[in-house]
């Protein structure tokens, strides 16, 4: 082979194959920066002592939405040297070292090929005078059953050392919120590398920063008036036969569905867990409306675990289930049992959320109750009205209310429903039923307390929670009209019970 020649026999034409990966774009993306992580962990000593202690790798994402749109890959690692160009552009040439984190042979070819129809590499190895660039262009290598591709060389900057990788008409342009995708998923996937100060990140210019999840601090649910806690603990266990699990488990200061979930890293890359979809198995997590699934978050470094080709998911074998129970088992131990304190413990959310959630839950309700009651209850505007119940409404810390009009049978009523913060309310349910008269039509009010034990435990921040208990709310008021007007005497000890009981039992665990 001539010395200005690369090999890349044999089975060319999988390259063609190749874009039909099952890829996402920040695990294909990751293939580039993997490369460049292990350049540098193979040349730390010696990039160290030429450049300083301070020296660190930096990678550079950035693209370029202008048709024909492109993405280009820099870092500052050591380069590719001309001795290892058959194996970093050979499909499947296996590297001699395999315990970094390129070590299928395909990181680079793989992603290149799923991102683009034509793209090259241009880098200087350390320590050399030379730039040299390898341009892959696949239908013409497929077709024409190339084996040999050119190298351009040039001359360089000895002190120089780098790769650039620029993949040209990319199939697809990541705009707007995959941008975002890509970059919060690569954050977590190098958070570990980031967080020791060996990577900076960029991607278009703004360098990546890890943001770590304040984690609760509060007494044990069934011990409220103890001091409280940190809920944080270190999780370590071993399997046998080199497979072993270490790291830690947490339950987040505030919930939150979309960034829960535990992060599973090999060699200290994220494998499965990064963004928002956390490893949040059932066995552990329950389902996606426990608050197990809001709170519980961590990072689990797996060693001794295969990855799958494209590095975005373990291949378990048999060691799964066996994993999970021994990682529950740790979760819930008495000294701190995470689970237990996660599915029991409720905060009130911030004011605008509960607002939020609560005018969600009230004009639901409303809607369904003006479209709905004329015919479900046609009959009740016949009876004569009565004396409103002896409680009176509070008239403070309202969240949301709504007002609506229903006739039934030509009498008119005016209806309010209404969900409120009022710390000095102790009751769930109150409701007033005020006479019609010549000037009004018969008014039905009724409140629920948002900050109630009973809605605080379960129904806060999920307008479809909050929205079906209100639903039982105003079921409730309405039965004892009817009732009332039924003949029914002291139809109020209904809810009057109903209030004491889901205050003085129900709301705890």
């Amino acid at each position: 082979m001539a010395p200005n020649k690369v090999d890349i026999r044999p089975g060319v034409s999988v390259l063609a194959v190749l874009r039909h990966l099952n890829y996402k774009p920040w695990f294909a993306l990751a293939e580039f920066v993997d490369n460049a992580v292990q350049s540098y962990a193979r040349h730390q000593e010696a990039l160290r002592a030429h450049h300083g202690d301070e020296f660190k790798l930096v990678v550079n994402i950035d693209i370029d939405t202008a048709a024909p749109a492109r993405i280009s890959i820099r870092d500052n690692a050591a380069g590719i040297a001309l001795e290892d160009f058959g194996r970093a552009f050979r499909p499947a040439a296996i590297p001699p070292d395999r315990s970094g984190l390129a070590e299928f042979g395909m990181g680079m070819k793989s992603a290149a090929c799923w991102f683009a129809p034509q793209w090259s590499v241009r880098t200087s190895a350390f320590g050399e005078d030379v730039a040299r660039t390898v341009r892959f262009e696949i239908e013409n290598i497929v077709n024409d059953e190339i084996e040999e591709l050119d190298i351009h060389e040039e001359l360089e900057d000895v002190n120089h050392h780098y790769t650039e990788i620029i993949l040209e008409d990319i199939f697809q342009v990541p705009v707007g919120r995959t941008v975002g995708k890509l970059k919060e998923h690569l954050t977590d996937i190098y958070r570990v590398f980031i967080r020791e100060g060996t990577l900076e990140l960029r991607f278009g210019g703004d360098a990546l920063t890890p943001q770590e999840p304040p984690v609760l601090t509060a007494p044990y649910f069934r011990e409220k008036d103890q001091p409280a806690r940190l809920w944080r603990k270190d999780v370590s266990f071993d399997f046998g036969d080199g497979l072993s699990v270490h790291g830690f488990a947490a339950l987040r200061e505030t919930a939150n569905t979309a960034k829960a979930g535990f992060s599973l890293f090999r060699r200290g890359r994220v494998i499965e867990g990064s963004g928002d979809e956390g490893y949040r198995p059932a066995a552990i997590f329950g389902s996606s409306n426990s608050f197990r699934y809001q709170r519980l978050f961590g990072e689990l470094h797996l060693d001794g675990f295969e990855v799958s080709h494209t590095k975005d998911g373990f291949r378990w074998d048999e060691n799964e289930q066996p994993f999970l129970e021994l990682l529950r088992e740790h979760l819930d131990s008495e000294e701190l049992p995470l689970l237990k304190q996660a599915e029991g413990y409720r905060a009130r959310p911030a004011r605008a959320q509960l607002a939020n959630t609560a005018t969600q839950a009230v004009n639901n309700t409303a809607r369904a109750m003006e479209d709905n009651l004329p015919s479900a209850l046609p009959d009740i505007a016949d009876a004569p009205p009565v004396d409103a119940p002896d409680e009176e409404l509070p008239h403070a810390g309202t969240l949301a209310r709504k007002e609506f009009n229903i006739r039934f049978r030509d009498k008119d009523w005016h209806i309010s429903i209404e969900l409120t913060e009022d710390p000095a309310e102790s009751q769930w349910l109150v409701f007033s039923d005020v006479a019609a008269s010549i000037e009004r039509p018969r008014r039905l009010d009724i409140r629920v307390s948002m900050i109630h034990p009973f809605m605080v435990r379960f129904a806060q921040t999920d307008s479809e929670d909050v929205e079906a208990l209100l639903r039982v709310a105003a079921a409730l008021a309405l039965a004892e009209v009817i009732a009332r007007e039924s003949g029914v005497r002291h139809a109020g000890t209904i809810r009057r019970n109903v209030n004491d009981i889901v205050r003085s039992a129900l709301s705890e665990a």
